[in-house]
């Protein structure tokens, strides 16, 4: 006969570990339109009553390293555009920037290098910023949300004058990291260097970037985000969007007169929040939530796929 197992009254706890799939599992994320969320449920079958159920969510991080070669390729580009000022042109403002490697990590600060060339008759304005774009796809259609989770402003650029940055860095805060392999959400990010040009558009470039998990130890520095204190600090998990996004600006307002010439945007139009972030929340996580890294010697350079789940307790 079946053998069965009466338990008395009381706390009874079981505990229990499992091995995760060994395909590839998408990073846990929640986001404006959508979310990838995984549980754990644990269900008590009782004689002539009704089933008992709990369950917990388990947060899955999908690991990426930043010490592969394609993310450890720099990323330049530049970009020109002439100022008009009535009836006459009074010249080209000129931008070109460049960032080491593709990938960086959460808390790391990446070094931006550029060069902008003001022959225009105005005072203009650079400044750098991190874009994250969330796509959504389903049943044949896309949604993007589009935010800026970091920025930084440059000095003021007199008309004839010419501006280095040589180094500029820019914080990454804790973020998702991106979701490139999913074939209903991605999260992907960018990093643009814009100037402010009174009366003309917007001068912008993009760059792509790819925030990992696992960081590039060959290029790291004293605040570099490290795999340890990334797997128990999940605080970018509980991160919710703003329910009423500021609206974004006119397209030609936020892109070079040459890409909206062919009207084909490298990425969707930003929202232009100026000097606030788009998302208020991230300047608190910036300056308080984000603690100093451990050592480098903390690190498990094998993460395992095992997940320890806590044990769960039913009461009889």
């Amino acid at each position: 006969g079946e053998e069965s197992l009466i338990l008395l009254d009381g706390r009874h706890e079981f505990p229990f570990s499992f091995q995760l799939p060994q395909e590839p599992l998408v990073t846990s994320f929640t986001g404006k339109y959508g979310s990838i969320q995984y549980y754990v449920k644990a269900v008590l079958e009782r004689p002539a009553v009704p089933d008992q159920s709990v369950q917990t969510e388990l947060q899955i991080i999908s690991h990426i390293d930043v010490s592969s070669p394609a993310l450890l390729t720099p990323v330049l580009r530049s970009q020109e555009k002439m100022v008009g000022c009535w009836f006459f042109t009074s010249g080209p403002v000129s931008l070109s920037a460049k960032i080491e490697r593709k990938g960086y990590c959460n808390g790391e600060a990446i070094p931006i290098y550029a060069e902008i060339e003001n022959c225009s008759s105005r005072l203009i304005v650079p400044k750098a910023a991190i874009f994250q774009t969330q796509t959504y796809l389903a049943s044949g259609k896309t949604k993007t949300f589009r935010q800026m989770v970091a920025n930084v402003r440059g000095n003021h650029i007199a008309s004839g004058s010419t501006d280095t940055w040589n180094g500029k860095t820019l914080k990454i805060p804790p973020v998702s990291p991106s979701i490139l392999d999913c074939c209903i959400i991605r999260v992907e990010y960018s990093l643009a260097v814009y100037i402010h040009i009174p009366g003309a558009k917007k001068l912008m470039i993009e760059m792509p970037l790819v925030i990992g998990t696992i960081p590039c130890i060959g290029f790291s520095s004293r605040n570099s985000s490290i795999t340890s204190q990334f797997s128990m600090d999940m605080s970018w998990l509980a991160l919710t969007m703003p329910e009423h996004p500021e609206a974004p600006p006119n397209y030609a307002d936020v892109v070079s007169e040459e890409e909206f010439s062919r009207h084909v945007p490298a990425y969707p139009p930003p929202i232009d929040c100026e000097e606030q972030l788009c998302c208020p929340v991230f300047a608190y996580i910036q300056e308080f939530r984000f603690q100093p890294p451990p050592l480098y010697s903390e690190i498990d350079p094998h993460p395992t796929d095992v997940e320890e789940v806590q044990p769960v307790s039913f009461m009889l």
